[in-house]
């Protein structure tokens, strides 16, 4: 009688949307790109933790509602440009991260974000995330900022732009 009844409550909450949590589908593994714009200059990346994806933050404060330019896509080995080394990046699976944004200030030369190539990216700890393993700051040459992002396994992810920001979610699961 006991079984029956929690088993109804479960039921009922569940149908009720409670505790359940429905994640998005369908973003894909395959690239994502937008075209080059000239935006002004990387400030910071940070990451967050969700119920269905791991988030990667890139700002560009000055692009302000401008598209930011970028590629994401997977790649065998994280190869560092221009100087072609291959940095190591852990997981199962990497995501290069191209944006058109340098992370210095293109008039002075001034470092606008303090990434230094084959070096962890500054202020992220991914300690306790479900998908990133880690993350590397490859290069920023010629206006683009290259980041190596190591995640659990090939997984579908999305890039959304939001003002001043380029926003790439990665799944938890298929």
């Amino acid at each position: 009688m006991r079984t029956r009844r929690s088993m109804a409550v479960l039921a009922a909450l569940t149908m009720a949307g409670v505790g359940a949590v429905v994640c998005p589908t369908g973003w894909g593994s395959l690239p994502k790109t937008a075209a080059d714009t000239d935006n002004g200059s990387l400030t910071d990346i940070r990451t967050g933790r969700h119920d269905c994806y791991d988030r990667m933050v890139l700002d560009v404060p000055t692009a302000g509602t401008t598209g930011i330019g970028y590629t994401v896509h997977y790649v065998d080995a994280f190869i560092q440009d221009p100087s072609g080394i291959r940095i190591p990046v852990s997981g199962g699976a990497i995501l290069e991260i191209l944006v058109s944004s340098p992370s210095y200030d293109p008039e002075t030369n001034t470092a606008t974000y303090p990434g230094r190539g084959g070096q962890p990216l500054p202020g992220v700890d991914l300690t306790g995330y479900r998908t990133f393993r880690d993350a590397k700051f490859g290069a920023s040459f010629e206006g683009v900022t290259q980041v190596g992002l190591g995640v659990r396994a090939r997984l579908p992810f999305r890039v959304t732009q939001l003002s001043g920001r380029l926003v790439i979610d990665v799944a938890h699961t298929w």
